[in-house]
């Protein structure tokens, strides 16, 4: 496949590099290259792109602000991000967005090439799961009744042996079901969710901010286990240095 890209950067060297690695990419395409966010922002309005390679400070509108308004569009589905910068303080905003990656210059052209492979897995797997849309709900057993539960609402489980408490978002109170953490695991999506201790299971949509070895979930800061370390590790590497 073919991921159409643009790349936005006000500065002149880094704009040329980064497109012409993206040339040198066998799947990726340059559309456009742009040294204004708000030029970039009107390609977009009128064409078809998969991928941007964003860098974050620039005048006028950052790209910070260029996601975030992509990120409220209604009806046409927004490019996918990588940001480009030099500053990495940005990286927790950049998950909020939903950024791919997270590139901080100066880059190799190898770590261009493994944050664009990360692009490529997400729209082979996008393809694949328009085949056989995603079940956005479970049910639980909470007292004598199966209850239906939007998993996007679901903030965090936490387990007591042979029960979990699910924190829902709105609700001042955790629905109490009979069912095991490991049976909690086993049935939300890999994707959504990640099990960070031996006690909970978390959802990555409502993470509120990520360290070493904590993650804050508004309700709650939970302390990485041992055991579940080297996932979350991996999982945060792009955000945090």
């Amino acid at each position: 496949m073919k991921i159409r890209c643009i790349v936005v950067d006000d500065e002149p060297l880094a704009l040329e590099m980064v497109s012409k690695f993206v040339e040198k990419t066998g799947f990726l395409h340059l559309e456009a290259k742009f040294d204004s966010a708000l030029e970039a922002l009107a390609y977009i309005n009128s064409h078809q792109v998969d991928l941007m390679f964003l860098d974050i400070q620039m005048p006028d509108l950052t790209g910070m602000e260029l996601a975030r308004v992509l990120e409220g569009r209604k009806g046409n589905a927004s490019p996918k991000i990588i940001f480009t910068t030099a500053y990495n303080q940005f990286a927790i905003e950049g998950y909020k967005v939903d950024a791919l990656d997270y590139l901080l210059k100066p880059f190799s052209y190898e770590d261009f090439l493994t944050a664009s492979q990360k692009a490529l897995r997400h729209f082979e797997n996008s393809q694949s799961a328009e085949a056989e849309p995603a079940q956005d709900y479970i049910f639980l057993k909470v007292e004598y009744q199966l209850v239906k539960v939007k998993l996007k609402e679901i903030i965090l489980v936490e387990g007591y042996k042979d029960y979990v408490k699910v924190h829902l978002e709105g609700k001042s109170s955790p629905l109490l079901s009979l069912t095991t953490l490991k049976s909690m695991e086993e049935m939300l999506p890999k994707n959504q969710f990640m099990r960070v201790h031996r006690s909970y299971i978390i959802s990555l949509d409502h993470i509120q901010s990520i360290s070493k070895s904590t993650v804050n979930m508004g309700i709650i800061t939970i302390t990485v286990s041992e055991g579940y370390k080297e996932n979350f590790l991996q999982f945060i590497n792009k955000w945090i240095q």
